[in-house]
């Protein structure tokens, strides 16, 4: 059985950091991308980062250009999400996915549960 757990999440200030973990178990994911999805309240699930299987592409939401890197190490079977000068709009459930595909979309394969991120102003 397939898992994605993320890790990480927390509640910081404006101008903060925090560094997310999604960590795959229970298979291997030769070709799979992977990717962070985040939901805010009342809105719908959003598309943030993802990279592909050799880690040497990456795609960003505009939003968080220049402030959020992805990246992973197959090796762990982990892929990380290093977010600096956090704003209140990044507020949401962070979602970790991935799916046999050059990137994810919202029709991922696998989901984790998600964590939860809160940036106070």
């Amino acid at each position: 059985q397939v898992q994605l757990e993320e890790s990480g999440g927390g509640s910081v200030q404006a101008g903060g950091s925090l560094r997310l973990s999604c960590a795959a178990s229970g298979g291997t994911f030769p070709g799979y991308s992977m990717g962070w999805f985040r939901q805010a309240p009342g809105k719908e699930r959003e598309f943030v980062a993802g990279i592909t299987w050799s880690g040497r592409s990456t795609a960003y939401v505009a939003s968080v250009k220049g402030r959020f890197t992805i990246s992973r190490d197959n090796a762990k079977n982990t892929m990380y999400l290093q977010m600096n000068f956090l704003k209140p709009e990044d507020t949401a459930v962070y979602y970790c996915a991935a799916e046999k595909t050059p990137m994810p979309t919202i029709t991922g394969d696998y989901w984790g549960q998600g964590t939860q991120v809160t940036v106070s102003s």
